[in-house]
């Protein structure tokens, strides 16, 4: 028995830990009604309910209202948040800096993106001499006014007379393409409409891109893309005069691309969507006549020709190499059993590699940082490069100049430029921004543990020196874990705010990217999927038993395929978070191939009619299909937007119904749906800014912290 003062005590110590809890949320949120159908899908004689299948008509009546009353309650309750202003401010203050990218000469003249603190866009400016007075170029922002008009690509006529600049709208993947006179500035009459994943590759008065037909009206944004073309486009003519120069009718859902080299005399053709590589088709200029030569024929590969020398041609691949290599071969004989290797493949990743001043510059990764040497156009390493840290680099140059630029970035360094002496292997720094945060008040330090499987997976953790392994710091995790992408070590003013206020940033390298090769990769992929969630729950488990966190001060985030990881992570383990953010998520992994070009991930997810065995796996962690009623999740905030055609809105109005309907009412489940905005590419700063804004005083808020402003002294 307990005697009646010490119940008493009892009592208020668990009301306290209660309210505690339990504080962001004085009552329970009354969410708006999404009204269930009755659809029901079969696969395999499997049975599975959609009762929200009619959110997927982004353009109905029902969904907009849906849509309206959703992001009502999320922004009344993120309004009460008593510091989520002081966060847009700090946040502001923090990304108000100088930004200068790494020079790159065209023509004799040097050119370089700036944006002067707050701009929504970078501004291209150009200048006649390092260090001589610069000019603007092009500035993109002056195409609207609220910055939602994003700069994609630019590309420059071979003789230096024509300049092509690709623009995206409201954040979607469709393209326009337009064309400015290099000499006097003025913008031509040339415009291209419904080009998606295109460059604009020059040759002589036109340029090569890739287009589809104009889509359905009210369906541009979510309708399967199929049937993609490659036009010619001749300087001066409407786009209805463009001649169709490829198609390929039997592969109506495969990518097409057209790249034709600076010197004009040999062609590639690049064909890709099905497998997780492409294959490249070769074709002869300098010959009249001359058809394309299939070089390379399995998509599971990837094939990169970075440049020629002559008739060489330099290729990165990691066919028969899973950490990649450099072959070479001849316009003359292009076929794959005539290559010949390079640079062979070693202990580590060769990311990327480019001919600068007579010389091969390659980057190796190694542990998820960037290490970079130069070689001998023969293959043979002269040196290494010695970089300030564990980071990631770049490189711009001309492969018959001297002239070579860096751009080194970590988690605590913002993107210093480095201007390299070839002959002499001497760096020099160019420029480095001034942010205002002392980056000697931070720590970086990478650990590796062990998964589920045992396999150790590498993270980086970036925190304020002096931090206490108490168990008691916030932390953020955020990772992504697929299609051979990498996190390799960046800099972000957006992670500041989390650092200043005694926070943990956790970048985890799962498998299912490209940090330790190929290998890596397909251990991530289809019916090895579960694998990257299972190296992202063993992460939070790690920091937890070394002390670094616990489970009330874990917050998770992922974008894309990484909100497919926060999904799969909260509904497996609703116990091990506190927060759950999922970015623009893929969600439903039953149908997410019918969508856009969701088709184009089947070669690392496989898809639902696959088989049945592939159906159960997927169905086995697909978020929307594991929410379970009465459970308890994450306080979770979905985020998503109205022109995002390459992860359709769909796959997030859908979870947060779902999850709103299941979730036990204790924790808030809200979802933010911006408007003129896509996947996050081209995202204006004060879009970017404003989303942080809210993702932060969620986070904090839900946490039961108390936000510090910093007050930085230069």
């Amino acid at each position: 028995m307990v005697p009646n003062m010490n119940k008493k005590i009892l009592m208020a110590i668990t009301f306290s830990l209660f309210a505690v809890s339990c504080f962001a949320q004085s009552h329970k949120i009354t969410y708006p009604k999404a009204t269930k159908g009755n659809v029901v899908d079969e696969y395999f004689g499997v049975k599975v309910p959609e009762p929200y299948r009619w959110l997927e008509n982004d353009t109905s009546a029902a969904t907009a209202k849906w849509v309206k009353a959703e992001n009502e309650v999320t922004q009344k309750y993120l309004s009460k948040i008593p510091y989520r202003n002081n966060i847009l401010s700090r946040l502001s203050a923090l990304s108000n800096y100088e930004k200068i990218g790494i020079p790159f000469k065209k023509f004799g003249k040097y050119y370089f993106y700036k944006n002067s603190g707050l701009q929504n866009q970078s501004v291209l400016y150009v200048q006649d001499s390092l260090g001589g007075k610069a000019r603007v170029f092009f500035d993109v922002n002056k195409l609207s006014t609220d910055g939602t008009v994003a700069l994609k690509g630019l590309s420059f006529s071979h003789d230096g007379k024509y300049a092509s600049y690709i623009i995206s709208r409201s954040g979607s993947d469709w393209q326009e393409i337009y064309v400015i006179d290099v000499a006097t500035g003025r913008q031509l009459d040339d415009h291209i409409v419904w080009a998606k994943f295109s460059g604009a590759s020059w040759q002589g008065d036109g340029f090569y891109y890739s287009a589809y037909d104009a889509p359905e009206k009210g369906k541009e944004f979510s309708n399967m893309n199929q049937g993609i073309k490659i036009y010619f486009h001749k300087i001066g003519t409407p786009q209805s005069e463009d001649k169709l120069y490829y198609q390929n009718l039997e592969h109506p859902k495969r990518f097409y691309t057209i790249d034709v080299n600076k010197d004009e005399t040999m062609m590639f053709l690049v064909e890709s969507g099905e497998g997780s590589g492409n294959n490249i088709y070769i074709k002869d200029l300098t010959k009249p006549d001359a058809e394309f030569v299939q070089a390379t024929t399995d998509m599971n590969y990837t094939y990169s020709p970075f440049d020629n020398i002559g008739s060489k041609i330099f290729i990165l691949t990691n066919i028969g190499a899973p950490k990649n290599r450099i072959m070479i071969t001849d316009v003359n004989h292009p076929a794959m059993k005539d290559w010949q290797v390079l640079v062979p493949e070693t202990e580590n990743v060769l990311s990327s590699a480019e001919i600068i001043g007579g010389k091969l510059f390659i980057t190796y990764s190694k542990d998820a940082s960037d290490h970079a040497y130069v070689y001998s156009l023969d293959g043979k390493v002269e040196h290494e490069i010695k970089l300030p840290s564990l980071g990631s680099v770049g490189f711009s140059g001309v492969k018959d100049e001297k002239d070579c630029f860096y751009n080194f970035s970590s988690f605590t360094i913002p993107g210093r430029i480095y201007k390299y002496d070839i002959d002499k292997d001497n760096s020099t720094l160019y420029l480095s921004p001034k942010v205002a945060f002392n980056p000697d008040d931070y720590i970086t330090e990478q650990v590796f543990y062990p998964s589920k499987d045992g396999t150790k997976i590498p993270m980086f953790l970036t925190y304020k020196k002096g931090m206490k392994r108490d168990g008691k710091n916030p932390v953020l995790i955020y990772g992504y874990g697929g299609f051979a992408i990498s996190l390799n070590p960046s800099f972000s003013s957006m992670r500041l705010p989390l650092l200043e206020n005694d926070g943990i940033y956790v970048q985890v390298n799962l498998r299912g990217g490209y940090e330790y090769g190929e290998k890596w990769h397909l251990a991530g992929t289809k019916l090895h999927k579960q694998n990257v969630f299972d190296d992202f729950i063993a992460a939070a488990e790690y920091l937890i038993a070394n002390k670094y966190t616990n489970k009330s001060k874990i917050a998770i985030m992922g974008g894309s395929n990484g909100g497919l990881l926060v999904g799969a992570c909260m509904t497996q383990r609703p116990d091990l978070y506190r927060v759950a953010i999922a970015q623009v998520g893929v969600m439903d992994m039953l149908r997410y191939h019918k969508f856009t070009i969701g088709w184009n991930w089947a070669s690392d997810y496989g898809t639902s009619a696959d088989s049945k065995e592939m159906f159960e796996y997927l169905k086995g962690y697909s978020p929307l299909h594991n929410l379970k009623k009465g459970v308890r999740y994450p306080a979770t905030l979905v985020t998503t937007a109205d022109h995002d055609d390459r992860v359709v809105p769909a796959h997030s109005f859908k979870f947060a119904a779902t999850l709103q309907d299941c979730n036990d009412g204790f924790n808030p489940t809200l979802i933010r749906i911006d408007s003129k905005a896509g996947h996050g590419g081209g995202k204006p700063i004060g879009k970017a800014l404003e989303e942080m804004a809210d993702i932060y005083s969620f986070i904090f808020y839900n946490m039961g912290l108390q936000f510090k402003s910093a007050n930085f002294v230069q």
